[in-house]
């Protein structure tokens, strides 16, 4: 009998992301995420900046969650995703958050970068369901996930909120320690198009928030317009016209700063519009954009663990 991926028991073997490096976390070895057993948050609160069918007036629930899978050298999560600032929760809190943020009046809960994390999913929302959570779920990835681990959140995510960082393997090798970023991505869009597409597509309130759906999110990186322009050509070869997100919040951290080089400055306005006219020729019909200006200290919330402890904690 085939083991689920998100079954707890995996741990001792970890394979949750597409790195599969087997760490031994149910006894407290750490991944290359980062992870190791104990759950660890950085901050639950409400966010205004997603796109607007994810945040719209009344703001996401996100929870951000420590580690990641990916390395990447320009990350403006830096704190909590190679540094893993965050504190140690029981699992069972998990559940506790989502249903404060849906008290806050949140529109949706936002995990953000859960991959190695999965496991808890199933249960913590089934915990939430039982009491009384009737938002919708918003998986909010790297877009480096493996396809079967996607396939086992199917009717847990309502909507996926999903990276493709680069088309060029080697940029992905360079930029975010990774072999095959590309290959790995399209896979795993695949399928979260398969399960939207297969549910009715697109679902919205009056009031243009969605309740289901997926948006594939593209950030513009200084120096690389060109393989964001490849990006596009194959988020379209793989899912047509889907909505898509192409963002030039791109903000040169300390390391980048210090470096030197192109990804120590912002994207310039031509290379921003070089690649939205790309989209345009392509054919895509629902694009979000961000004006000039965009990049701003806003789009990186404070991680400060906000909203993690329960008040009798704190």
């Amino acid at each position: 009998m085939t083991t689920s991926l998100l079954d707890p028991a995996t741990l001792t073997a970890c394979e949750l992301c597409p790195r599969r490096c087997r760490a031994n976390r149910a006894a407290g070895e750490v991944g290359i995420c980062g992870a190791g057993s104990a759950l660890k948050l950085a901050r639950a609160a409400l966010h205004f900046w997603e796109e607007p069918p994810i945040s719209g007036e009344a703001g996401s629930g996100t929870v951000f969650f420590s580690g990641c899978p990916l390395k990447c050298v320009y990350c403006q999560n830096h704190e909590i995703s190679t540094g893993n600032f965050g504190l140690e929760v029981a699992p069972e809190r998990l559940a506790e958050i989502m249903l404060e943020l849906q008290d806050q009046g949140a529109l949706n809960i936002n995990l953000v970068t859960a991959t190695h994390w999965a496991h808890l999913l199933p249960e913590a929302l089934a915990a939430a369901r039982s009491r009384g959570l009737a938002l919708p779920v918003v998986y909010n990835t790297s877009g480096y996930e493996r396809v079967r681990a996607v396939r086992e959140l199917e009717g847990l995510v309502d909507i996926w909120l999903t990276d493709f960082k680069y088309a060029d393997a080697e940029l992905g090798r360079r930029l975010s320690h990774v072999p095959n970023y590309p290959d790995v991505a399209a896979a795993a869009l695949a399928e979260m198009v398969r399960q939207v597409r297969a549910t009715g597509g697109v679902a919205a309130c009056a009031d243009g928030t969605w309740t289901r759906g997926i948006i594939v999110r593209h950030l513009v990186l200084p120096g690389h317009a060109e393989d964001s322009c490849r990006v596009l050509d194959r988020i379209w070869e793989i899912a047509g016209d889907v909505p898509i997100s192409v963002m030039n919040q791109y903000t040169p951290n300390a390391a980048m700063r210090a470096a030197g080089g192109e990804l120590a400055r912002a994207v310039t306005d031509d290379e921003y519009e070089r690649v939205l006219d790309h989209a345009d020729d392509l054919g895509f019909t629902q694009m979000f954009w961000q004006e000039g200006g965009a990049v701003d200290e806003s789009f990186t919330p404070p991680f400060d663990t906000t909203g993690v402890l329960c008040r009798a904690d704190v």
